[in-house]
């Protein structure tokens, strides 16, 4: 599925400040939450885009600071976006640990928040949804979701039900290891892999289909909402 490889980065124009700075605001992406917000120049906004980890320049220190370079909780930059006026900058970043300095999640938590995240990371497939609608519209050659588009639904569908049978095989798998006491860390793997390839089969059904995800969600949101009382 290479049509969900990372896409470049490219330096952004930005209006740096007459100290010649730019406030950039860290979020995560698995939810969007936002973790911190610190200073880049020219040479820190080069060096995080260069090696994709976030760099910021240091007002104390005045000098070029990678997130993490001593606690080693850097920030994986996954997305880079100026704003309107092109003097701020929204950097999305995966964080290999607690950003704040005082071991919480965010900057923005109080001090004995947990560090952990509380979400799964499902904001993350409304990038991998985006990806595959562009190319059920745009339809660009040498594409995967391309070639399974114009296969048209019994080629998506059979797809989706090979991967079905695989995630059932992976799960087996894992069930047995965990019953004669064997390492299950290849099993669970297997089943992390069949499942995504799952998901993102049954989101090109949907797409060939002209069902939007948003469909599905409001319907497990009706299925699950609470059933009014009964009247007494």
């Amino acid at each position: 599925m290479s049509d969900t490889a990372p896409a470049a980065i490219t330096l952004p124009e930005v209006a740096f400040g007459a100290d010649g700075l730019v406030p950039a605001i860290v979020q995560d992406v698995a939810d969007g939450r936002v973790l911190m917000l610190a200073w880049m120049d020219a040479e820190a906004l080069a060096a995080t885009i260069a090696t994709r980890e976030v760099h910021f320049h240091s007002r104390s220190r005045d000098r070029l600071w990678r997130k993490g370079e001593t606690s080693g909780n850097v920030l994986r930059l996954v997305r880079l976006d100026v704003d309107c006026d092109g003097d701020a900058l929204l950097v999305t970043a995966d964080p290999a640990g607690p950003t704040c300095h005082r071991h919480t999640r965010s900057c923005f938590d109080a001090s004995d928040a947990t560090a952990e995240r509380t979400t799964q990371g499902f904001g993350w497939l409304e990038k991998l949804w985006s990806t595959i609608a562009d190319r059920a519209t745009t339809r660009p050659i040498g594409s995967y979701t391309t070639k399974l588009l114009d296969g048209g639904v019994d080629a998506v569908g059979r797809k989706v039900t090979e991967e079905a049978t695989e995630v059932l095989l992976a799960a087996r798998d894992d069930a047995e290891a965990e019953r004669v006491g064997g390492e299950r860390g290849a099993a669970q793997d297997a089943l992390a892999g069949e499942t995504a390839d799952l998901l993102y089969h049954t989101l090109v059904l949907l797409a060939e289909r002209g069902v939007t995800p948003s469909e599905v969600i409001a319907t497990l949101r009706e299925r699950h909402a609470p059933h009014a009382a009964a009247p007494g």
